[in-house]
């Protein structure tokens, strides 16, 4: 009967033992699937352009480098900073073609002109040895921007592109574009309220003879 009475006491216990476990797992496991769900609400978070206008300087220059890592380059640095001599992130495709990017966090209704673009070839080239110039702005870039980039085989991503990139396009499909053509070229215009139609009189009655 004691023994018996012993079995039951030591069977209760193992009881209390394994719940105590699963509760404990239970709340691992809910941590756990909380930091998932706050790491993927960030995630989604910086997945749209509102947040991207919304960055510094600084914050663009980070983005622009995880999207290099997101699409397989190596070596990625953020050099942005004074005396970077244009180079705000380099990096390396997977093939080893090394990529220097200078990244432009403007105002979407302002633009790139072609003096800053050909500013960018030149340190970009001779400076860091890029074999592909990438230059990414939130803003147009200008028609004859476009032209001399595309005369020197740069690649440029602007704000629509860019849109592209962040949203799984991968960094290697832009390369073979006509930048000429492709992406945002056209300004913003400010949103103007509709015009209402002209209101119409009522037709007037001829006069009648009496």
């Amino acid at each position: 009967m004691q023994l018996l009475l012993v079995l039951t006491g030591l069977v209760a216990v193992g009881a209390v033992v394994v719940l105590v476990g699963r509760a404990r797992v239970g709340r691992g496991e809910a941590r756990a699937e909380q930091l998932r769900l706050a790491e993927q609400a960030r995630l989604d978070a910086r997945r749209t352009m509102e947040s991207v206008l919304a960055m510094n300087d600084r914050e663009f220059e980070e983005y622009v480098a995880d999207l290099c890592r997101r699409d397989g380059c190596t070596d990625v640095v953020r050099v942005g900073g004074s005396g970077d001599l244009g180079a705000d992130v380099i990096a390396f495709l997977p093939d080893g073609r090394k990529l220097v990017i200078q990244c432009k966090r403007y105002a979407p209704h302002r633009s790139v002109g072609s003096r800053d673009i050909q500013t960018f070839n030149g340190t970009a080239r001779q400076e860091h040895g890029a074999d592909i110039p990438v230059f990414v702005a939130t803003c147009p870039f200008t028609k004859p921007g476009r032209d001399f980039a595309a005369r020197q085989a740069l690649v440029l991503i602007d704000l629509d592109l860019l849109g592209f990139w962040n949203t799984g396009s991968p960094l290697t499909s832009f390369f073979a574009l006509d930048i000429t053509r492709s992406g945002t070229h056209k300004r913003p215009k400010p949103k103007t309220a509709p015009k209402r139609p002209a209101r119409r009189l009522p037709p007037t009655r001829p006069d009648t003879a009496t």
